[in-house]
């Protein structure tokens, strides 16, 4: 017999720091969701230590891009059609593009958002877990990805289990958890044309026609992968909307978006020393260092800011950013292929 999950971890005492861990079961989902965000200093606030800070940075704000605008408004949309709609699969949402343009975070951001929305309109309901956060396992198979949705919700297996049986307390249990917001990650590691990736996208569409729950994906580039090939491949391709999360441009014609984001981070320091404005004008600089990808200038600052603080400077100037090496990805698109030299 299947059992329903625990008492949800908000109404239980929560182990500090925990809210740092990947939140892939719903235990680490609750604490996640429950830990409020960094938040920058507001006025009148008495002056936080330098350990604070630098744990403040190293979290660091999560600001609002287009891309999490945008999907949030699609899943809300597709949350409210899929309310609806019971003799079909409901429609999908794919989000895409490069490494470290934002995808997790802005799946986190969403999943965070529904939950706290969730709870404000129905309270704390015992047994009631809305939101789902899971990882594609490398080489997936239909029973590797079966028992991924097993663990986040706790639910009990045997060894003796058959692929259909774990499905069947799969779709039983979310459906009383009343999970109805699915988040996949990694989704660019299904590959339908092999024979064990094609069982994991059906598993993954018995699972949309089963669970009353939209499904939103994430993944690296996938429309240069083979997701959507094969029968399973296009029957996702069929149901799914698809999103691109693409490094921000320095411009888009009269706007400026990647300044604009510079700016937002800045306004989100805590630093005593810096100068407001430095980063922005900054900005070409900025989006040649990280290609205009967020993940990159997220970690390029938060870096920059607890260098400073560490030495004692709290201000971040070209000269700090020039110290600081960033990702392989980031330093291979900055540096010139002479050995030595860097474009400025």
């Amino acid at each position: 017999m299947v059992t329903r999950p625990q008492a949800p971890a908000h109404e239980r005492e929560q182990e500090p720091g925990a809210g740092e861990v990947a939140p892939t079961t719903w235990q680490e989902w609750q604490r996640f969701a429950a830990q409020p965000p960094p938040a920058p200093p507001r006025p009148g606030q008495p002056r936080r230590s330098v350990e604070d800070r630098i744990a403040y940075h190293s979290r660091f704000v999560t600001v609002r891009t287009p891309a999490i605008e945008k999907t949030s408004r699609e899943v809300r949309t597709l949350m409210v059609l899929g309310r609806h709609q019971h003799t079909t699969a409901r429609p999908a949402l794919i989000v895409t593009g490069p490494p470290t343009t934002g995808k997790t975070t802005l799946l986190l951001e969403i999943g965070r958002t529904c939950h706290l929305a969730e709870h404000a309109r129905t309270g704390p309901v015992p047994g009631r877990i809305p939101v789902a956060y899971l990882l594609v396992p490398p080489g997936a198979t239909a029973k590797t990805l079966a028992l991924e949705f097993a663990r986040y919700l706790g639910i009990p297996l045997t060894s003796r289990m058959t692929l259909a049986q774990i499905t069947t307390a799969v779709c039983h249990t979310y459906q009383q958890a009343g999970v109805h917001l699915v988040l996949l990650d990694e989704v660019h590691r299904l590959n339908p044309r092999t024979t064990t990736g094609a069982g994991a996208a059906d598993f993954l569409k018995d699972l949309t026609e089963r669970i009353p729950a939209t499904f939103v994906y994430a993944g690296i580039d996938v429309t240069r992968t083979r997701l959507f090939t094969g029968t399973a491949g296009h029957q996702l391709a069929g149901r799914s909307q698809l999103i691109d999360c693409d490094p921000l441009p320095a411009a888009h014609g009269a706007a400026t978006p990647f300044r604009q984001l510079v700016a937002a981070m800045e306004d989100a320091l805590d630093l005593d020393h810096h100068r407001p404005g430095t980063l922005p004008r900054l900005a070409p600089y900025l989006h040649r260092r990280t290609a205009g990808r967020i993940g990159s200038l997220s970690r390029l600052l938060r870096r920059a800011a607890i260098t400073t603080l560490l030495d004692g400077t709290e201000k971040i100037t070209k000269a700090v950013l020039d110290t600081i090496a960033l990702d392989h990805l980031a330093e291979q698109h900055y540096r010139p292929r002479t050995p030595g030299t860097r474009r400025r």
